[in-house]
């Protein structure tokens, strides 16, 4: 040990005392740290300096008219892009693109192809077409470049695919808003209608019976006009007679035709108007049997009542008085139910009328209205709205038939009258063509007829599904409740569905710059370029190494070597932290394990050149590029070949830049500890071998370069 510190304190005078040596190893200390320092500026924020990076943009678009709208998606993509300074996007025509994207004035060209809005329409129409942009790429002027200007145009895409989704969405979701207001407008609307079907199928059974009555009755009237047409003779003999009659009958059934024609849509639009006056008298019923009604309120509500009950008053005495009229024309009355019914009617709402009277008279005095009276008047309501609703829905199975039947039986007088009083014989031809007619007309109707009663059953089926569905979906469903999910908000939809899924992002272990991240790697390779530099310059050999134990001389040396190499550590990680201002969290741990990485390097490398001489050297080099490939400094490990992830563990780099990695980022005391007992064992492993097998290994390798230099070629 002796004779180490000898050498090793020999080496330090013979440097301190020559001022040529001192400028050496002064160069030699600082020349590494270079190294280090220059890569990690130029690496400092590649990614945020991207707007030097220029790519061509052509849009030749012409446009499409969408909905009676024109479009022109490319140029609004210009329009956008020159906002966008992420990249250096530069707006040419397509021939100076290809040109300048062959010849490396761009990185990459974009193209908007003419029929690019025309593609994108067609998401309207039966055949859909994918529009393409066109993405060139010269992937020989510089390795990294495309993959950024690949992403740019990835973005672009994404981009406009999230706008196209969004205005789309937008649309559709207005529809729903509309849809949804228009639905709960109609609401009131779609409810009668629930119940008229529900009505429909409860009277299937009536419908059915008119058909067949209507069937029976055409085929009677048949016989009747046969028979007219056998009386014909007989009107001929009796036309003198009976002209003067036959003129006032003539003149009677048209005044009746006329009447008949405008009185069928009155009586209907008169009792369709008192019903839906009626269900309004219902809803004011309502209000007035609420409890703890004020006595101003029932006065209010009344007269509104009084005011309804006159004009339904009114309308039913105008019915009342048409049809008596018209009734007295039939020898069978055939209208006397109906007119029964109008009766009723009228006679309950002259009872609710006088029932509202009472209510008001005793409001005016102060008095809280008699639940009697409230009773009597909700009842006769009901049966009001009952019997009109029954009147309405048997309008053209009951009184419109009666109406008919009663003028009918007008024609049959008429045409009895012109069988046997006909003005002249020039008539009976007239008659013969009206009565053949009328025969044809009956023929039609029978097989009309017969059609609606052949398709009756399948009609009477379609009602009983479409009721069947109507309660099926009342049961599962709320028509409120899809008409509140369809009036939402349009754009927060809109918003959704182009976006559906937000990336929230937590950096564990945030590094503001990718030089800072970098800074492990070039500062781990730094330092064994420093100790190959060491090794190159400095000689490990000793020139009166006979005196000396093999082990002797290489400690000696190598404590020599360890020193300039932990001041190289020392100069390039305060560098680091002061001179650039790389991004550590922990600064006097990163700057201790850089001493360490140094110390452990330095042994490697100047052990190998030890024993093997400029082999050492070769070797030391091969095992740097090794480890710029296999120890996961630039790329994760994972991606590069199999032969390299294979010999990753046994690298003195994996486990350098493992460690400085966690001091810049933020240090796990368990991971640096693991990191620097590997790198110690592959100390202490290597300082093993060069003291046990430096003198047999270094006389081997000593003849192999003896016979070397006589080549004169190395020194």
């Amino acid at each position: 040990m002796k004779n180490t510190v000898y050498i090793y304190t020999r080496d330090l005078k013979r440097i301190f005392t020559n001022w040529a040596m001192i400028i050496i190893v002064l160069t030699l200390m600082i020349l590494p740290s270079f190294y280090a320092w220059f890569n990690i500026k130029a690496s400092w924020d590649p990614y945020g300096r991207t707007e030097g990076i220029a790519i061509a943009v052509t849009s030749e678009d012409e446009g499409s008219t969408i909905r009676g709208q024109h479009v022109n998606v490319g140029k609004d993509i210009i329009a956008t892009l020159k906002k966008n300074k992420t990249l250096g996007w530069t707006f040419v025509s397509k021939e100076k693109a290809d040109h300048g994207v062959k010849h490396g004035d761009y990185y990459a060209s974009i193209v908007i192809p003419k029929d690019f809005s025309q593609k994108l329409g067609t998401v309207l129409q039966d055949r859909l077409e994918k529009p393409v942009i066109i993405y060139k790429v010269n992937e020989k002027i510089n390795a990294v470049a495309p993959k950024i200007t690949s992403k740019g145009a990835s973005s672009l895409t994404q981009q406009i695919s999230e706008k196209f989704v969004k205005t789309a969405n937008g649309a559709i979701f207005s529809v729903f808003n509309e849809l949804g207001i228009t639905l709960q407008r109609d609401l009131p609307t779609i409810q009668q209608v629930e119940q008229r079907i529900f009505e429909l199928e409860n009277r299937l059974p009536e419908i059915k019976k008119v058909i067949n009555e209507a069937n029976d009755t055409t085929q009677k009237a048949g016989a009747i006009v046969s028979k007219a047409q056998a009386a014909l003779p007989e009107v001929e003999r009796l036309t003198a007679d009976g002209a003067q009659m036959t003129q006032q009958l003539n003149t009677f059934l048209t005044k009746s035709d006329e009447v008949l024609k405008t009185a069928e849509p009155t009586i209907n639009e008169t009792l369709h108007r008192v019903q839906q006056r009626a269900l309004g008298v219902q809803e004011l019923k309502n209000q007035l049997m609420e409890k703890d009604i004020a006595p101003a309120e029932v006065n209010a509500a009344a007269e509104q009542l009084k005011g309804q009950l006159t004009k339904q008053i009114a309308d039913t005495g105008e019915v009342l008085t048409f049809l008596t009229d018209l009734n007295a024309l039939s020898q069978q009355k055939v209208l006397s139910p109906v007119i029964n019914d109008v009766k009723g009617v009228n006679t309950l709402l002259q009872q609710q009328l006088s029932d509202v009277n009472s209510l008001q008279q005793q409001t005016k005095n102060g008095d809280v209205p008699n639940q009697s009276v409230l009773d009597r008047f909700s009842s006769r309501t009901d049966q009001a709205v009952s019997r009109l609703n029954a009147l309405t829905n048997s309008y053209a199975s009951t009184i419109v038939p009666a109406v008919e039947q009663a003028i009918k039986e007008g024609k049959d007088k008429t045409a009895s009258a012109n069988s046997l009083l006909d003005e002249a014989n020039k008539s009976i031809p007239d008659v013969s063509n009206v009565l053949s007619k009328t025969a044809s007309g009956i023929l039609l109707g029978q097989q009309e007829l017969g059609k609606i009663a052949k398709d009756f059953p399948r009609i009477e089926q379609n009602v009983h599904s479409i009721a069947d569905k109507i309660r099926e979906f009342q049961q599962k469903e709320n028509i409120e409740d899809i008409i509140n999910l369809l009036k939402n908000d349009v754009q927060k939809e809109s918003d959704f569905f182009a976006k559906p899924v937000l990336l929230k992002e937590e950096r564990l272990y945030p590094i503001p710059n990718y030089g800072s991240a970098m800074s492990p790697f070039y500062t781990t390779l730094c330092l064994w370029v420093g100790a190959l530099l060491l090794v190159s310059i400095l000689s490990v050999e000793v020139a009166d190494e006979e005196r000396f134990k093999s082990y002797e001389v290489y400690l000696g040396r190598l404590l020599t070597f360890l020193s300039i190499a932990l001041v190289q550590a020392f100069i390039v990680t305060i560098g680091d932290l002061f001179l650039i201002k790389t991004y550590v969290v922990d600064k006097v741990p990163f700057i201790f394990l850089g001493l360490l990485c140094s110390f452990v390097f330095m042994t490697i490398v100047y052990t190998l050149v030890a024993i093997f001489g400029n082999a050492g050297k070769a070797m030391a080099i091969v095992l740097l590029v090794l480890q710029l490939s296999a120890a996961g400094g630039t790329f994760p490990i994972q991606v590069v070949p199999a032969f390299f992830q294979a010999i990753n563990p046994f690298l003195p780099f994996t486990y350098a830049i493992s460690m400085m990695r966690e001091v810049v980022g933020g240090m796990l005391a368990d991971i640096v500890r693991k990191d620097v007992m590997v790198l110690l064992c592959i100390w202490l492993g290597v300082l093993l071998v060069g003291i046990f097998l430096h003198k047999p290994l270094s006389k081997t390798s000593a003849k192999l370069t003896k016979k070397a230099r006589e080549s004169k070629l190395i020194h």
